[in-house]
């Protein structure tokens, strides 16, 4: 398994990986030494491999991953392209049967077909569907290639795949269509799910990975009889010392309500000003924990994110900061289950009249408790090992 050290890039293979170690499997998992990404392989039961990365780590500021989709891409890419020899020089004496990657693993899928051995991806979001590439993705490939750094850049993808034995290989393709595919997310999230080849794609169900390690979230006393409140913007996306002040402000206003406000680590508490008593703030908490006790989740929308706020049955109130947030948030409130609010326009009294518009709607709460239910039902984790071990040889 290859991966970034990314919150949304990991968690969603752990579960996975778990069940992998406990059917016998050697699974190695090769990760950068960033943050406690390694401790939690290892907690898995798999063998951390470590790499370096050149992307920014988990936390850095937004502007570190640049300002456009070209900025991205150049990232990713160069990444890859030197993540290869590092990959190549921890397995060239050890080749694995089977190649298991997240998305952004381009290197390992490089790997595994220079090893002739099955590729099997992880996708914790979204994938295209059938008629994708007309309606999405020629249009954004021709805006990349209308600069002449953008041609640039398609010229450093096509010799990257020459140079290794993939030459005439799209480089949208390579990205967009792997082999196989396990999809982390479920067709609720998932745009057109009724036009995704499954044959490639598979949706295997919720793969909640167990999050021990983390430890858990106690209500405080004075929150007792309380309802639980949680924001988080996830890990990457969090300088908005301004929306969090509103937020504070909002549940100030709210002494029935307790709030638990993650603030990530590029924004410090005494940024925050005075902080009300009904108010802990915290750059990190165990999100599933807290979910799995609250009343209300205000998040980005992130695939992770999202998806765990379905499966512990919790209203959202969706702030999308980037990338496929925005569609993210867009589809829960299609599931009826979230409200959508910009960023600019979440101040302190938007905030606080949304509130009761969730936590004390009955419908809000049967299709939230419907999709707790659906969630409960599934077992991911194993159903994607069966996948994987179905792409092993003989």
């Amino acid at each position: 398994m290859v991966s970034i050290a990314h919150h949304g890039h990991v968690n969603p293979s752990l579960g996975a990986v778990r069940e992998l170690v406990a059917r016998g499997h050697r699974v190695s998992y090769a990760i950068p030494d960033e943050g406690d990404f390694v401790a939690r392989v290892r907690a898995t039961g798999a063998e951390p491999r470590v790499w370096e990365s050149t992307l920014p780590e988990a936390g850095d500021a937004p502007e570190a991953w640049g300002e456009s989709r070209l900025d991205l891409a150049e990232l990713f890419l160069r990444d890859a392209m030197q993540a290869l020899p590092q990959l190549d020089a921890l397995y060239r004496d050890d080749v694995p049967d089977l190649v298991l990657s997240d998305i952004s693993g381009w290197a390992a899928r490089v790997l595994a077909h220079r090893w002739d051995v099955p590729y099997v991806q992880f996708c914790p979001n979204l994938v295209p569907w059938e008629g994708y590439e007309d309606e999405v993705g020629a249009r954004l490939a021709q805006e990349m290639k209308s600069s002449a750094r953008g041609r640039a850049h398609y010229a450093r993808w096509d010799a990257w795949l020459a140079a290794n034995g993939l030459a005439g290989t799209d480089p949208d393709d390579f990205m967009t269509h792997p082999p196989r595919s396990l999809v982390l997310i479920p067709p609720a999230l998932q745009p057109h799910a009724d036009r995704v080849d499954t044959r490639r794609y598979s949706f295997v169900g919720a793969c909640q990975s167990d999050r021990a390690d983390q430890g858990p979230w106690q209500r405080p006393a004075e929150a007792e009889g309380k309802r639980i409140a949680l924001v988080s913007l996830g890990s990457n996306f969090t300088k908005q010392p301004g929306f969090y002040r509103a937020c504070a402000a909002a549940f100030d206003a709210l002494p029935d309500w307790h709030l638990v406000l993650q603030v990530g680590r590029q924004v410090t508490e005494q940024e925050l000003g005075p902080i009300p008593d009904n108010v802990e703030v915290h750059s990190w908490v165990p999100q599933l924990d807290v979910l799995r006790q609250a009343d209300l989740f205000i998040t980005h929308a992130g695939a992770g994110g999202a998806q765990e706020g379905l499966a512990t049955g919790t209203p959202m109130l969706c702030v999308p900061q980037a990338a496929d947030q925005f569609g993210n948030a867009n589809l829960l409130v299609l599931l009826g289950v979230a409200e959508q609010l910009d960023t600019a326009e979440a101040t302190a009294e938007a905030l606080r009249a949304a509130v009761p518009r969730l936590a004390d709607d009955p419908d809000v709460a049967a299709r939230c408790a419907a999709e707790r239910e659906r969630t409960a039902a599934e077992d991911g984790s194993s159903r994607a090992a069966d996948l994987v071990e179905a792409e092993l040889p003989g």
